[in-house]
């Protein structure tokens, strides 16, 4: 929940979100909406239970999944777009920079994370191998997966300007918006990141900010679609 008014964003009117609180994408958002000050509501879809499935669940969102934010009278879903709304309709603080190099590179890194890792790390793929192969290969396909995932990130931070701060200048932005909850997902399955300067830099960065704090799983877990 934000530290604001509950439920009741900046342009008015309550503000949902349909989130799992170990989901990827949904902890994305949440990271947004904090950042943004946006206040918040949190309706639990629980995936282990396949109440993303549900009838109620499916009119909000067709393909089945979560995130999906009610916001401004619509309902927004994929984590990426949804983020990008917010920053088009609550421009500060910016989550994307201004000059179009730069936010073509910060949408790169974001991407890279959100279509390359999570995609085949989520829950459908993973439940999919092992009961093709078995627990053992599940496990082994998604640490080589994330770890793979994030050296590639290492590289595509190194570009011109980098400051060692964030993704992108000293304030945090889209692409740490994704980095984060991809890290927590490296913690959970033993992926080791700290070798990669870059990234194990940002990742301290973000962890002593209370937006970050407040969107993380932990804190997020509340009721018996979050367990």
């Amino acid at each position: 929940m934000s530290r604001s008014e509950p439920g009741i964003g900046p342009a008015g009117g309550r503000v949902i979100l349909h989130d799992y609180w170990r989901s990827s994408a949904s902890y994305r958002v949440r990271i947004a909406l904090e950042l943004k000050r946006v206040a918040y509501e949190r309706v639990p879809v629980d995936l282990v239970a396949g109440a993303q499935r549900s009838a109620d669940h499916l009119a909000l969102n067709p393909q089945g999944l979560v995130p999906a934010l009610e916001i401004d009278g619509k309902v927004l879903t994929q984590s990426l777009a949804i983020i990008e709304y917010l920053d088009d309709t609550r421009p500060l603080p910016a989550l994307l920079p201004a000059d179009p190099a730069a936010r073509s590179h910060v949408r790169a890194v974001a991407l890279a994370i959100a279509c390359d890792i999570h995609p085949v790390s989520n829950l459908r793929v993973l439940s999919r191998i092992e009961a093709l192969a078995g627990a053992e290969a599940r496990a082994a396909w998604n640490r080589e997966n994330i770890a793979a995932g994030l050296e590639a990130v290492e590289k595509l931070l190194r570009y011109p300007g980098y400051t060692g701060a964030f993704c992108h200048g000293s304030t945090p932005g889209m692409a740490d918006c994704a980095l984060i909850p991809q890290l927590y997902n490296a913690e959970r399955w033993g992926v080791e990141y700290r070798h990669l300067p870059r990234v194990s830099t940002i990742a301290g960065n973000c962890a002593k900010l209370p937006e970050f704090q407040a969107a993380a799983p932990e804190r997020s877990s509340a009721g018996p679609g979050d367990t």
